[in-house]
């Protein structure tokens, strides 16, 4: 205990013994200049609580307007961890749009940034690890594979884009490259088929398991989305990636930043 805390116990201790002395609240109120109101609200809590009524209170709020769930944090770890196993951007930033848009969660981008050290859902690395440590895989062909992510970017007026690529596995060539306020469904299928008329159809797609690229993870929400129509019409077989998928080794969209 502090020695401001112990003389304002002590203080509160007298104020209560001289109302039980005979004074009046008033009295007491005068003697100490403090507020009657005060004085009362010490005598109702010392008839509840006794002599546990002058211990120190702790002055910190009983909620937390900021506070997240435990199951937020876990699934800001593994998004987090996933975003840099495929060589993604993993910043507060992206990891709050892909919490609205693919899990329907509104986390601050503070938060995300505040929380996960805290809790020891991150364990925080001195030295990351090099670039050249990666193992490079690909496909085999032109148009065997193609991938398909998105990034948030903030834009210098402080607005909000999200920047939408799509890849030739083998090359890494960047087939398409298009910005928008919001990544959606039908965005994806439409730039897949611009992708398309430029370049031929691929064999494959692989992305990750959001809810623009694939409904199979959303029980309950009904059939494919639009770009997954789009690839059973074209008989294009479709892969998501894991937070097990080794990483690339480079990623084309590194150039599209400052």
């Amino acid at each position: 205990m502090g020695v401001r805390q112990s003389a304002r116990v002590q203080s509160q201790t007298r104020h209560h013994r001289r109302h039980r002395q005979g004074r009046s609240q008033a009295e007491v109120a005068r003697s100490y200049a403090v507020s009657k109101g005060w004085v009362s609200k010490l005598v109702a809590r010392y008839r509840e609580q006794g002599e546990a009524a002058f211990e120190p209170r702790s002055r910190r709020p009983k909620t937390s307007p900021t506070a997240i769930e435990a199951s937020a944090l876990e699934l800001i770890a593994r998004l987090r961890k996933q975003l840099s196993d495929q060589g993604l951007d993993a910043g507060p930033d992206t990891i709050a749009r892909h919490l609205e848009h693919h899990h329907q969660l509104r986390v601050s981008p503070a938060t995300i940034s505040r929380y996960p050290t805290r809790h020891g859902l991150v364990t925080p690395e001195p030295k990351k690890r090099p670039r050249s440590s990666y193992i490079r895989f690909q496909a085999e062909l032109p148009n065997e594979t193609w991938q398909a992510d998105f990034t948030h970017y903030r834009l210098t007026d402080g607005g909000d884009a999200e920047i939408l690529t799509w890849l030739d596995d083998h090359s890494r060539y960047a087939l398409s490259v298009t910005a928008w306020p919001r990544v959606t469904g039908p965005i994806v299928r439409d730039t897949f088929r611009q992708a398309v008329t430029a370049h031929g159809v691929p064999a494959s797609t692989l992305t990750d398991n959001g809810m623009v690229f694939t409904t199979r993870l959303a029980s309950g929400r009904g059939g494919r989305n639009a770009f997954e129509h789009e690839l059973r019409r074209l008989h294009v077989a479709q892969k998501n990636s894991t937070p097990t998928t080794p990483p690339p080794a480079e990623k084309s969209n590194d150039s599209s930043r400052p």
